[in-house]
């Protein structure tokens, strides 16, 4: 829940849920109680920032988040359950793998980490999926985000706000946002065309096995849900004219163009522009 993210959603029916689900989400979309879009972010953030900066730290919540971004079209409810504790803990997990046991015990001590893999361990035991709704990304857009999107499909609101220096502290600044929305439909079948193209004029590189998780991903729900990336906490690193020059989906999905039309050096200009583009900004985090 960093707040120099983005985040890859899923939106399921509300029929794709199980009955005691559809009513909690039922109830839940009708509450006056819960996070509104504009202010969800935040309230993650600041969830996951208090676990964090508590003694001793929590690296997952005790129980699983009630909340959930929602979308109605038409007659239709969307839910996108947050499931701050599985990601969480499928986030922990993830750290202790990468880094040394010495190293990880800086930051979290030895007993609570012990503590907090057993839990996720005893959770792995009845349950048949870990299968979360939000996928996030710290700094930067994976290039792969980008394929199952169409450049008609953004939806951009502009603020006054200047990019902020790395290390500062975010305010809120809603509505401004970034975001591209689709039908499942749609996605599947732009992943499924973009993993054809790359095998066939590029072969097994690295683009082509990140394309090939997202599309994984997007099989495990229900075939009428709806796809979202939000540019996330990443907006208050560009300023207005940043964000309106951002065209990261339609030059991706040129550059793919390209290569099936045989325009090599089209493909690897829009390619190579999209790459230095998030080059740039991801290069923020390391700056003073």
């Amino acid at each position: 829940m960093l707040p120099y993210a983005a985040y890859l959603r899923v939106y399921e029916p509300l029929t794709a849920f199980t009955p005691q689900d559809q009513a909690r989400w039922a109830r839940y979309a009708d509450s006056r109680d819960r996070p509104r879009r504009a202010g969800a972010l935040e309230v993650e953030h600041g969830e996951a920032v208090r676990r964090l900066l508590s003694v001793p730290p929590l690296p997952a919540p005790e129980r699983e988040s009630p909340n959930a971004y929602l979308r109605r079209v038409e007659e239709t409810l969307y839910v996108c359950p947050w499931q701050s504790r599985l990601r969480s803990w499928l986030a922990f997990a993830s750290f202790r793998g990468s880094v040394p046991v010495k190293l990880a015990s800086r930051f979290v001590p030895q007993a609570i980490a012990e503590q907090t893999a057993d839990d996720f361990d005893r959770f792995k035991r009845g349950e048949q999926s870990l299968r979360t709704h939000i996928r996030t990304s710290t700094w930067h857009v994976p290039i792969a985000w980008f394929v199952p999107f169409d450049s008609a499909e953004r939806w951009l609101v502009l603020g006054s706000e200047q990019p902020a220096e790395a290390g500062a502290q975010t305010t809120a600044a809603p509505p401004r946002n970034m975001l591209y929305v689709t039908s499942m439909a749609q996605a599947r079948r732009r992943v499924a065309r973009a993993l054809v193209v790359i095998r066939r004029h590029v072969g097994q590189v690295a683009a082509l096995t990140e394309v090939e998780e997202v599309g994984r991903w997007l099989e495990e729900f229900h075939p009428h849900s709806l796809v979202e990336l939000d540019y996330g906490g990443l907006v208050h690193l560009m300023d207005d004219r940043t964000l309106q020059g951002d065209q990261s989906v339609a030059e991706v999905a040129t550059a793919l163009a390209g290569l099936d039309n045989g325009q090599e050096e089209l493909a690897f200009a829009m390619y190579q522009r999209v790459i230095l583009r998030w080059r740039s900004i991801r290069a923020l985090e390391s700056a003073n």
